[in-house]
């Protein structure tokens, strides 16, 4: 690991999110928000509507996908220590079952299964708002060193100067 002894920590990073009421860009494009994190446990909730169907009348599997790797790769950050980051290499999902706008409140869990000092493997899971399991993902991410101040925070995280 590289870095500063004071910087946050992946997990300290995700509960200052938390705490602080931030949101990725993301998230407020699809309509859904990280709710729950844990050192390798993450839960995010959504409210698929009208806006992400697709041209057959439900929710377009990218959203299902979005919200899975989500799950993966906060899941993969709250394991990581200072000045460390992740992408993802490979995200592999499965659908069971169709999202409409009547599916509820959906939950994303990812969960880590390894991290290591290159690569991390997670999966996860997403159920609609009856707890029926709709989407399955596994994901194989790229785990790397972040120079102070070149990724560590994300932008959105970051407080705002309201004079720039």
């Amino acid at each position: 690991m590289t870095g500063d002894a004071k910087a946050p920590d992946g997990y300290e990073q995700l509960i200052g999110m938390l705490d602080g009421g931030l949101k990725a860009p993301m998230g407020e494009t699809l309509n859904f928000d990280l709710v729950e994190v844990q050192r390798g446990k993450v839960v995010f909730e959504g409210h698929p509507d009208r806006s992400v169907y697709n041209p057959l009348g439900a929710v377009h599997g990218g959203y299902a996908a979005t919200l899975l790797d989500s799950a993966c790769g906060i899941a993969t950050h709250s394991t990581l220590g200072p000045n460390r980051g992740h992408t993802t290499l490979e995200l592999k999902v499965s659908y069971l079952r169709a999202l409409t706008d009547k599916s509820g409140t959906v939950r994303a869990t990812g969960t880590v299964l390894s991290t290591g000092r290159r690569v991390a493997f997670a999966e996860a899971q997403l159920h609609n708002g009856e707890g029926q399991l709709c989407a399955t993902a596994t994901s194989t991410l790229l785990v790397f060193d972040v120079a102070t101040g070149e990724r560590g925070a994300p932008e959105f995280a970051k407080p705002q100067d309201k004079n720039s």
